[in-house]
């Protein structure tokens, strides 16, 4: 079936969360992977912590607060790399199929969008650097909401913004969490569990499961 938007979450989808870390691994040592791990988890948590509380900061500086936390954590790690490793961020490389698959999408004439918890700044930032400006056609930022991913006002956002009902949009995340929420909301959805991650929520069951974007149609 052929949808009319298929829309992507951006961070661990379409950009490698754990780029930043590995672009300076020798600097970091042996801790890198527990640092990195830390520091996206944390970013994680802090999303979902302030949007219950409805207490809003813009995710790039959860972001930072998350890498602050995680150098707490691994002291082994040299704090001196934070404003390093931040720009890193600021330019995560992208998977390796994740242009061949947006431009395939997009030769069928639906729209092709990113929907994230990220800032505009990071996200420009990360479209830019992966060079997908021109097969992506929106880019849905929370910054505008205020809040968060589960609620269903982000998800809410692509239908208004297309005039679709949420059934005519495939929405693909390789967060199990977004998955649940995008699929509570009536999305189609695709988990890309990178991670060969087990399944959860399971009331709240995806498409599909792919292990990458490929596949993805």
């Amino acid at each position: 079936m052929a949808y009319a938007a298929y829309v992507f979450d951006a961070y661990g989808t379409l950009f490698d969360v754990h780029s930043a870390v590995r672009r300076h691994a020798e600097a970091i040592g042996p801790d890198g992977q527990q640092l990195s791990e830390i520091w996206r988890a944390k970013q994680l948590e802090y999303s979902w912590t302030r949007a219950l509380m409805r207490e809003w900061r813009d995710f790039w500086a959860l972001t930072e607060e998350a890498l602050d936390h995680a150098f707490e954590r691994v002291p082994s790690a040299d704090r001196s790399l934070r404003a390093d490793l931040l720009d890193a961020y600021f330019k995560l490389d992208c998977y390796p199929e994740v242009p061949a698959v947006l431009k395939a999408l997009k030769a069928t004439g639906a729209r092709v969008a990113i929907l994230s918890n990220g800032s505009v700044p990071m996200l420009a930032s990360a479209v830019g650097n992966a060079a997908l400006d021109s097969v992506i056609d929106d880019v849905f930022s929370v910054d505008e909401l205020r809040t968060f991913k589960t609620d269903p006002a982000v998800y809410e956002m692509v239908t208004t913004a297309y005039r679709l009902y949420p059934d005519a949009v495939s929405f693909q995340s390789s967060n199990r969490w977004d998955v649940a929420g995008a699929t509570k909301f009536g999305f189609r959805t695709v988990w890309i569990n990178r991670a060969r991650m087990p399944d959860e929520y399971r009331d709240l069951s995806p498409s599909l499961i792919l292990p990458d974007l490929n596949g993805v149609e």
